[in-house]
């Protein structure tokens, strides 16, 4: 059996041409576009590459994009200052604060500060509880990304055992809170679970979210399971270039599994594409409007 390859990349182009699709109703209903603000501070290389990737998804999505470039001397109190400034703009629906911050910035305090109805990235501590106690509200972009690879490919996921295999605060606790809410059996693991193999191989669905490269060995995986993979390992090779690798050894996996996503192409993509739908879902609930059919 070789599983089937899950196409992140391609659901999450269908997503944002859904989100494109439905703002010009947005914007007949309130005279305005839904606007996203993502907030950069310093240099980081990376930083700035997945920021220009978002105000240019932002534009195609054909919403407004606030850009703020801050230098990495930027204090805590200066940040939160912007920050407050964004929640009281009304052109503004989703507040973003590219992570990591300089050192010296309490990225906590930051983003306690964004209002919670405009925590596009599903953060703030309001919205962690929302998605605990099962209320509506803002959820991290790459879990629930991954919910919606899920979905597509297995339909209902009730009574399925699904384990999650990290336990961060960006995806894998939410990641966790999702599947409960869809009548999943979970099992949060990490790289101190004792027996971390047999546990994993319960698995109907695995999500590997650990930060590990191929730390999750093909034979570890139950036949016929579904595979998500977080992980974004950047490593570099004997001929000096930089390969990315999951968390889960794929050559291995695809051997034993029903389907998994790729590194890259799988989960990565559709870390923007929800950000565009949550800055959306987002716009709808401020102007009082229903959340537009299939996102």
């Amino acid at each position: 059996m070789t599983a089937e390859i899950i196409d992140g990349r391609a659901f999450a182009q269908r997503l944002r041409a859904r989100v494109a699709e439905a703002v010009p109703a947005f914007a007949e209903a309130t005279g305005r576009v839904p606007g996203l603000a993502v907030v950069l501070v310093g240099d980081d290389a990376a930083s700035q590459i997945y920021v220009r990737s978002k105000n240019k998804a932002t534009i195609e999505a054909g919403m407004a994009s606030f850009e703020h470039r801050l230098p990495d001397t930027t204090s805590e109190a200066e940040l939160i200052a912007l920050v407050e400034e964004l929640n009281g703009d009304d052109r503004v629906d989703g507040i973003l604060v590219q992570l990591p911050l300089p050192a010296g910035v309490d990225d906590k305090a930051v983003i306690a500060a964004i209002d919670p109805d405009k925590d596009v990235d599903g953060f703030h501590i309001a919205n962690a509880g929302r998605l605990a106690v099962g209320e509506e509200g803002l959820v991290s972009c790459t879990p629930l990304g991954c919910l919606m690879l899920l979905k597509d490919r297995l339909g209902d996921l009730s009574g399925l055992e699904a384990v999650v295999v990290g336990r961060s605060n960006i995806v894998g606790k939410p990641m966790a809170q999702l599947l409960l809410r869809e009548n999943c059996t979970v099992t949060i693991a990490h790289s101190r679970t004792r027996g971390l193999p047999d546990v994993v191989g319960r698995a109907d669905i695995l999500v590997a979210a650990v930060g590990r490269p191929e730390l999750i060995r093909g034979d570890w995986i139950r036949p016929g399971a579904t595979v998500i993979d977080v992980g974004m390992n950047r490593l570099e090779g004997e001929d000096g270039r930089t390969k990315l690798l999951g968390d889960v050894a794929f050559n291995e996996a695809r051997e034993v599994a029903a389907a998994i996503t790729p590194v890259p192409g799988g989960v990565g993509p559709m870390t923007i594409a929800v950000l565009l739908r949550n800055t959306l879902a987002a716009a709808c609930a401020r102007e009082g409007l229903p959340e537009p059919a299939g996102l």
